[in-house]
């Protein structure tokens, strides 16, 4: 017998967010990382300079390609101690437009910092040989396949990103790796963005029990909200409030500012499928770019390096 979805109330509307510009935010949050940088390393100000324009060269092309591909929300935040960030929305996720976003980061980093070292070489000049560096080894660790990382992002792009299980057991494992690196190397900020990370590893494992039970249930959670029926919005909404303590409070409460906050929750779980319009031949293309962005610069450091007589650790 066919189900009569007028049974269920209709799903709460979520509220579109205005697309609107976020320099302000950018510029207060770039403001707060230099004041609490300065508050512990007032020493360092031309590693500060070095650090803010290779952080803001990075993460310019993350927004740059996020507005070509039509992104919306799109803002650039600085995090004090810890670097920055782009953030931006797509109701249809593309898994070529995604390696594109991903590498416009640490790509024409790399690339900045390989033709600035070797100007630097020729004419030796320290400054830019140090700007240089710094282009250089940010880009490169960002590279590395750890969540949240950039690498970590085209690990997952690469191999099958919407695994809930394995996106749960790499975020630990990154987690870790940082805390253990960040000990290792005496780096508190590195131990508490590993700490920090656990937290995120927390939300996904809460988000992949949802999943399992919807899963378990045969109820489709691999849609948008607005392709959502109301039906199984309810049904949806029933399995987060059992799995979710401090939601259940707002069960019993009738008001359109509760609905909103479970519907946003009920949101958080769905899951747009990604388009996967990317060939073998495109994928080596985007691991042979990530090889490269490690070889080139020990290549140049252990070929010019010894040249000038300038060693580097």
């Amino acid at each position: 017998m066919e189900e009569s979805y007028n049974l269920y109330p209709s799903k709460p509307k979520l509220k579109e967010k205005e697309e609107k510009k976020n320099w302000s935010a950018t510029a207060f949050s770039l403001v707060l990382f230099i004041a609490s940088f300065l508050l512990l390393f007032s020493e360092n100000i031309q590693f500060l300079v070095f650090l803010v324009v290779v952080l803001f060269i990075h993460e310019m092309g993350h927004f740059l390609f996020m507005k070509l591909f039509k992104y919306k929300n799109v803002k650039m935040l600085f995090v004090p101690l810890m670097g920055a960030f782009v953030q931006g929305a797509k109701k249809v996720y593309s898994q070529k437009e995604s390696f594109w976003v991903v590498l416009g980061g640490p790509v024409p980093g790399v690339i900045f910092g390989v033709v600035g070292a070797i100007f630097a070489f020729e004419f030796e000049i320290n400054w830019l040989l140090e700007l240089s560096t710094v282009f250089i080894l940010l880009n490169m660790i960002n590279l590395l396949p750890l969540d949240p990382l950039d690498g970590g992002q085209l690990f997952r792009l690469l191999v099958k990103y919407d695994h809930d299980l394995f996106l749960m057991i790499f975020s630990l494992v990154s987690s870790l790796i940082l805390i253990a690196t960040g000990f290792f190397i005496d780096s508190w900020p590195l131990m508490v963005f590993g700490f920090l990370m656990s937290f995120r590893v927390r939300s996904i494992q809460k988000r992949f029990m949802v999943r399992k039970t919807l899963k378990q249930r045969k109820i489709n959670y691999q849609l948008s909200y607005e392709e959502l029926t109301d039906a199984d919005y309810s049904r949806i909404r029933s399995v987060v409030l059992d799995q979710n303590v401090s939601l259940q409070k707002y069960q019993d409460l009738d008001n359109s500012n509760t609905d909103m906050v479970i519907a946003e929750h009920v949101n958080t779980v769905l899951e747009i499928p990604l388009i996967q319009d990317t060939g073998i031949v495109f994928k080596m293309f985007v691991v042979l770019f990530w090889v490269l962005c490690f070889i080139a610069p020990v290549y140049l450091f252990m070929e010019f390096g010894g040249r000038f007589g300038w060693y580097f650790i």
